[in-house]
């Protein structure tokens, strides 16, 4: 696989199993938002590489990404220590399903994750073309905790402060989220995002609701068979339908 050694430029740990990072990005390197990209080090003479969707804008300087911490996981072990000025080992080649061009055109747009499954969604809410192809753009993510709540801040504020896209954020984007392991919750419905469109107090309309999915491949699996049944079609970039899930991994 072709890469190229990129530098670390900042690490943000948000808890002790949660942390992002951004690197430098190559002249060349090339990506729409959502999709996502080999990432890795150089473990005993080997590239050690994993799937990590991009974070960052399509137009920055930087490549940012969100990351769990696996204590005894291969890459995530030694990655969790990385600091500025190390390398990081960066696929040539970005892909993945969660782009807008592999939905058809709908009023609304839902982005389904969990845990760093949120991470390519912080990739399109800075993306004007999101606001300029929907009329309402919601994020709903679904964590353990509430301080797995990476980004809250920037989502809370709707990118209040973002230069390109904040004054549409802050008409058409909505900021959902649930913390599954909080005995009570006083923020808005504290039940699953499956318990709430399987019993409709989340209502989509195949008509006119477009839907992506990206995280733990419970929530996908079980999403997209709800989805089927309420006739929604499952989409890919050569053939553009009504929802789109990403298989590469789960976040």
């Amino acid at each position: 696989m072709a890469y190229t050694m990129e530098k670390v430029l900042r690490v943000r740990h948000w808890n002790d199993g949660l942390f992002s990072f951004c690197i430098t990005r190559p002249p060349s390197f090339r990506f729409l938002s959502g999709q996502f990209v080999m990432l890795g080090l150089m473990v005993d003479g080997k590239p050690l590489l994993r799937a990590y969707s991009i974070a960052s804008q399509h137009y920055a300087e930087e490549l940012e990404f969100l990351s769990i911490i696996v204590p005894d996981g291969p890459l995530t072990s030694r990655l969790q220590h990385i600091q500025p000025g190390d390398e990081i080992l960066l696929g040539a080649k970005p892909v993945g399903s969660l782009v807008i061009d592999a939905v058809v055109p709908g009023k609304h747009l839902h982005l389904f994750g969990t845990g760093t499954g949120l991470a390519p969604w912080i990739s399109l809410v800075h993306d004007p073309e999101v606001y300029e192809r929907f009329d309402r753009v919601t994020v709903q993510h679904t964590v353990r905790h509430v301080e797995d709540r990476a980004y809250f801040t920037l989502l809370d504020t709707h990118l209040a402060n973002d230069p390109l896209v904040g004054e549409m954020a802050a008409e058409q984007l909505v900021y959902d989220w649930v913390a599954t392991r909080v005995a009570k919750s006083s923020h808005g419905d504290p039940r699953r995002i499956t318990e709430r469109i399987r019993d409709g107090s989340y209502p989509l309309n195949p008509e006119t609701d477009r839907v992506m999915l990206c995280g733990s491949m419970p929530m996908i699996t079980e999403c997209s068979k709800l989805l089927d049944e309420m006739g929604f079609v499952e989409g890919t970039l050569s053939h553009p339908a009504t929802y789109v899930l990403e298989r590469a991994f789960a976040g």
